[in-house]
């Protein structure tokens, strides 16, 4: 089937000029295969660690502590209001840099290498927004809810974890969803610290092949198909968790 394919792809270049070299030479395959994988694993920690931040901050915002709403707010502010790509360099070289200090006289190796530094900036930056889209699901809640919850005797941690967060999710998730979405595309920003994702592996094939014209074709195609994989779960979750005769 290999042969198949890198047989139809050489036909394409030879009749038409597009040299889709990942499919024609085995060395740039692999290197786009790792990009490939190194962009799927990237954002599917990043979307993990996001989404646990977000229930985490909005369930501070649901208590009554203002030193916990204090913080969560100069989180939420500080990463909606700068730029990811801003953010992502001033954790790699700034706070790196720290990291690297403090590793001391072993041979110079960072202590989180550049994948650690996207991941956490990324989960940082998609984790604010999806405080705040969670914390207006959770406000969407009718009040009646959480009384009914109160009158049978749950505590605060137990109202939010039994009504609040599973109704609150499911008015909240076509919002996550598009955060969702934007974080994957986020995630080609980590080629400006060297992380081999797929925009970084289409970039070492274009400068040795010159074939930019069909890198961006093939990175364009692989985008929207992994975007397409992601809304369609999002999709069918949202379907599982419907309930009936509930309309928030």
């Amino acid at each position: 089937m290999h042969g198949h394919l890198a047989d139809m792809f050489r036909f394409i270049n030879d009749g038409y000029g597009l040299n889709f070299s990942p499919f024609t030479d085995a060395f740039d395959g692999q290197r786009f295969l790792l990009g490939l994988r190194t962009t799927i694993e990237l954002s599917l920690t990043c979307i993990l660690f996001s989404v646990l931040l977000g229930a985490f901050g909005a369930w501070l915002l649901s208590t009554r502590s203002r030193l916990a709403h204090g913080a969560v707010r100069c989180y939420v502010q500080a990463f909606r209001n700068t730029p990811p790509l801003v953010q992502l360099t001033f954790f790699y070289f700034a706070v790196g840099s720290l990291f690297h200090s403090a590793a001391g006289a072993q041979a110079g190796a960072p202590l989180i290498d550049g994948y650690g530094w996207a991941v956490i900036s990324f989960s940082l930056l998609a984790g604010a927004f999806n405080v705040e889209i969670f914390r207006s699901g959770i406000e969407a809640v009718p009040p009646t809810m959480v009384e009914a919850a109160e009158g049978l005797g749950f505590s605060r941690l137990q109202t939010y974890r039994y009504v609040l967060a599973p109704l609150g999710l499911r008015i909240c998730l076509p919002a996550l969803t598009n955060n969702l979405v934007n974080l994957v595309k986020t995630t080609t920003l980590a080629y400006a610290i060297g992380v081999p994702e797929l925009l970084y592996a289409a970039s070492q094939i274009w400068s040795e092949v010159m074939n930019v014209r069909e890198m961006m074709y093939l990175l364009l195609a692989v985008y929207i198909a992994l975007i397409a994989v992601l809304v369609w779960m999002m999709e069918r979750w949202e379907r599982a968790l419907r309930m009936p005769g509930y309309a928030p």
